[in-house]
């Protein structure tokens, strides 16, 4: 099976999580999600790829929640071998000044043309390591600096070395967050002049030679989100990998931070939205940040009733989803409202099944899910119970809720823990409903199934965001803070609606919450407005000038033409 993608030159996409089917839990929220999607595209296009992961056999976590509200993690353990087949190659890297032994296994992601992608999953539980090196690819973001440093360097270095062992040929390298910005040093050591050749002062590698080779995206708009380690325990690590003068003039003087080291080592550097570009630049002076917004693919995130009905009116919709920009005067109204319903009746279900909650097909449904963390703020929405059950009074609503929080996020969890309070304290007026253990199969059915789709981070912490993109291509309206990718979808009115201005104090954000959905949102809805058909336009908005545009086709055909053909 491999022989099927080894003929030609690849892209190999290196990240920390990849989010690859709902039965494989080798992801804990949007990084890896985008990962896959990423992937997924690529298999869409027909474009050259091999991702490179951990294997993660014990998964993130599965999230359940007490009767207090308060969530409980429980084991994610998954079987490689049920979904992937393990290769042959092994390879080694030094670890504390042993070698640790590298296996992988390898999935193949199909697109829904046909086309197919390898995914490498990458494991060191095998014979020839010792009982703490057989864990290092076990947990997910678990442990200690230790832990993840040394998974970093299984990603980063040993992702290259069994690249190369199993015999693929690399044209790029894309680092997805500086998680694999080791790989950089191994290229450096692969590309290292000979002594002779050096001039005094020189750095022994050929620097621009890798720089060529490498692509860098960048997520997190926090300078404290970056991964950092000391050099003291980078040393014991990786040995003499690479001189400490060395990795001091690429990582920083203070520690070692894997962001710039990703930047030094990248020819081509990219944001993930317009906005996040130019917090990037600002962050990173010196380096040039290009703007590649996200996206989301078209066939994975679309409900049945919407795949159906943009198949029937637009048949290319799915290869070039540019052509959904024809939906207002291409699909009669009824007939988006009709594909809504049944993508609505089916959350219904799922949240009867799930809950034995009944929602009301005739009221409308706002939805939130998202990691649980205190700069996501989901509990902006229940800032004021008092004005938000006058709101309800006036015009009925229902909400949907779902999110993790990490286990080491106490924050996050007692904001788990709040919003069942509130969501207690609500009852009889507003129903609010929590969906615990969030994947890929709720996300699916409630950005399809709810009727707006909220977001409320703090500004400029959303880097990006694509749950609202996904929502879109099922006719969804977003109701946002105009953060991430929001700034440059947001059409007042037309594609959905912002809460607050782009910049500004946020401390106004509940309030203007509360106006837009009383005075706006909920009258449209319930055709209050004196324009009967208002709802549907914003559908019909979200779908043409939304979905049309925030798509990974679109997002990998921009990385094609302006990182990896160069």
């Amino acid at each position: 099976m491999l022989d099927d993608f080894i003929h030609e030159p690849r892209i190999a996409y290196f990240s920390m999580e990849i989010a690859l089917r709902n039965e494989i839990p080798t992801y804990s929220g949007g990084l890896g999600v985008l990962a896959g999607d990423t992937v997924r595209s690529a298999a869409d296009l027909v474009l050259p790829l091999v991702a490179v992961s951990l294997v993660s056999r014990a998964g993130y976590f599965r999230q359940a929640i007490d009767a207090q509200g308060r969530q409980v993690e429980q084991a994610a353990v998954w079987e490689p071998r049920k979904w992937a087949k393990p290769l042959d190659a092994k390879i080694a890297v030094n670890i504390e000044g042993r070698a640790v032994w590298i296996g992988a296994w390898l999935y193949v992601l199909d697109g829904y043309l046909g086309g197919r992608q390898p995914v490498l999953l990458l494991d060191t539980d095998l014979d020839e390591n010792q009982p703490e090196d057989r864990e290092i690819t076990h947990y997910l973001y678990g442990g200690d600096d230790v832990y993840r440093f040394k998974q970093e360097i299984v990603l980063g270095i040993g992702g290259v070395r069994l690249l190369q062992a199993l015999g693929f040929r690399i044209r790029q390298y894309h680092m997805n967050e500086g998680h694999s910005a080791l790989l950089g040093l191994e290229l450096l050591r692969r590309y290292a002049y000979p002594p002779g050749d050096l001039r005094p002062g020189e750095l022994p590698y050929d620097l621009p030679r890798v720089r060529a080779l490498c692509n860098f995206t960048t997520h997190t708009p926090v300078e404290a989100g970056h991964d950092r380690f000391s050099y003291a325990l980078a040393q014991r690590m990786l040995g003499t990998t690479v001189e400490l003068a060395t990795l001091k003039h690429l990582a920083g003087e203070d520690s070692l931070n894997m962001t710039r080291l990703a930047l030094n080592l990248s020819e081509y550097v990219n944001g993930v939205a317009k906005r996040h570009a130019e917090i990037s630049n600002t962050m990173f002076p010196g380096y040039r940040v290009h703007a590649v917004t996200n996206g989301v693919p078209p066939f994975t995130w679309t409900s049945e009733p919407f795949r159906k009905l943009y198949d029937h009116y637009l048949p290319s919709w799915c290869h070039e989803p540019e052509q959904l920009v024809r939906v207002d005067c291409c699909i009669p109204d009824d007939a988006i409202w009709d594909a809504h319903l049944q993508a609505k009746q089916t959350l219904i279900e799922q949240v009867r099944a799930r809950t034995g909650v009944a929602l009301q097909p005739e009221v409308p449904i706002l939805g939130f899910a998202r990691r649980m963390t205190a700069y996501k703020r989901p509990d902006l929405l229940f800032a004021d119970l008092e004005r938000l059950k006058a709101v309800a009074r006036q015009h009925a609503f229902q909400i949907v809720l779902a999110g993790k929080a990490h286990p080491h996020d106490e924050g996050g969890k007692r904001l788990i823990e709040q919003l069942h309070a509130q969501a207690r304290a609500l009852e009889g007026v507003v129903p609010v409903v929590y969906l615990p253990d969030y994947d890929m199969d709720i996300a699916q059915a409630l950005v399809a199934g709810v009727d707006l789709w909220l977001n409320t981070p703090l500004r400029p912490f959303e880097a990006s965001g694509t749950s609202g993109m996904k929502a879109a291509f099922n006719g969804v309206p977003n109701l946002s803070v105009l953060d991430g990718w929001w700034v440059e979808g947001c059409i007042e009115g037309v594609t959905g609606w912002a809460i607050g201005n782009a910049v500004g104090a946020d401390d106004g954000d509940a309030r203007a919450l509360y106006d837009k959905l009383e005075q706006v949102v909920l009258p449209l809805y319930y055709g209050y407005s004196g324009d009967p058909g208002g709802w549907i336009k914003v559908m019909k908005g979200a779908i043409s000038k939304n979905a049309s545009y925030f798509n990974s086709h679109r997002m990998m055909r921009r990385y094609a033409t302006e990182a990896y053909i160069r």
